[in-house]
């Protein structure tokens, strides 16, 4: 396999991007690293809002422990139930995450869902746990997307824009191929390219401005609980929406043949945005009328 990675219009050419490496006889895969140093990073951010708050620092790390677990399996049965075709001949396939299929929003909805029962059974608010926790939640998401890179995996259609990607057509999977980028294959040193929008990269950094918007408003606009964690869903679902837009990837709705992530990311998105206007004019109203 060829491990060379480009950005042409950008002067970047890395040589040697590893998918995994050897250690005491076991295979590390870097796209294992990269989720791990996600969980840690996420769980760091977090844990500095829960300190910042008063809360019990106990709490978040049960969530971030069952979280990871429910998350995992959320995100591959997300992606199974979209990619059936794959796996109905061959049901033990389900199991095998190393050949990869995870899916984002199957992650989000395990969270959320983890979380939520998490505050349930242990009487906690659930608007304030969402609202520090998902600051954990972001981060992790910035930095696991870059586990797609060691991977080449999740980019976006052919592009010659100034963050053109290209990748070895012999390190890809075929199916992730589109018409376009056979049509458009670059050719260096031997080594047959397709072009790609680095939609990882995209994502990660979306995903940063959106994290540093929601800390700003923690820390400064924050007018009830939950707002945080609305907005969370109003920007990531909006990312998002554009985003899957150009993946190549894409999981289908059954008949519809519409990206589902699309569905799921303007939903969220109006769903929140519509909830944030509802409840920050109650929260004003009701500021108001208590110093009255």
């Amino acid at each position: 396999m060829d491990y060379n990675i480009n950005f042409p219009h950008l002067g970047i050419n890395l040589d040697y991007v590893i998918k995994s490496f050897d250690l005491f006889g076991f295979t590390i895969a870097m796209y294992g690293i990269t989720m791990a140093l996600g969980i840690l990073g996420g769980l760091f951010v977090a844990l500095s809002e829960v300190k910042r708050t008063g809360q019990k620092e106990e709490h978040y790390y049960d969530i971030a422990f069952f979280g990871v677990i429910f998350s995992v399996i959320c995100a591959r049965i997300y992606y199974v139930i979209f990619s059936w075709d794959r796996y109905k001949d061959n049901i033990l396939d389900i199991f095998n995450l190393r050949q990869g299929g995870i899916a984002m929003y199957g992650a989000v909805i395990g969270a959320v869902a983890t979380a939520f029962i998490y505050c349930h059974i242990k009487k906690l608010s659930w608007p304030l746990v969402f609202d520090t926790a998902v600051l954990g939640l972001i981060t992790g998401q910035i930095i696991g997307r870059w586990g797609n890179f060691f991977n080449r995996e999740v980019f976006g259609e052919y592009t010659d824009s100034l963050f053109a990607m290209q990748l070895p057509l012999s390190a890809v999977r075929s199916e992730d191929v589109s018409q376009l980028q056979m049509e458009n294959l670059v050719e260096i040193n031997g080594v047959t390219y397709i072009q790609a929008h680095p939609t990882f990269l995209y994502e990660s950094l979306w995903n940063l401005l959106v994290l540093i918007l929601m800390l700003t408003i923690v820390r400064h606009k924050k007018k009830f609980d939950g707002e945080v964690f609305l907005f969370y869903l109003a920007g990531y679902g909006l990312g998002r929406f554009f985003i899957e837009w150009i993946r190549t990837d894409q999981l289908k709705t059954w008949g519809l043949n519409i990206p589902v992530s699309m569905i799921v990311a303007a939903v969220t998105f109006v769903f929140a945005l519509v909830m944030i206007i509802i409840l920050r004019r109650k929260a004003i109203k009701n500021i108001t009328e208590d110093k009255e």
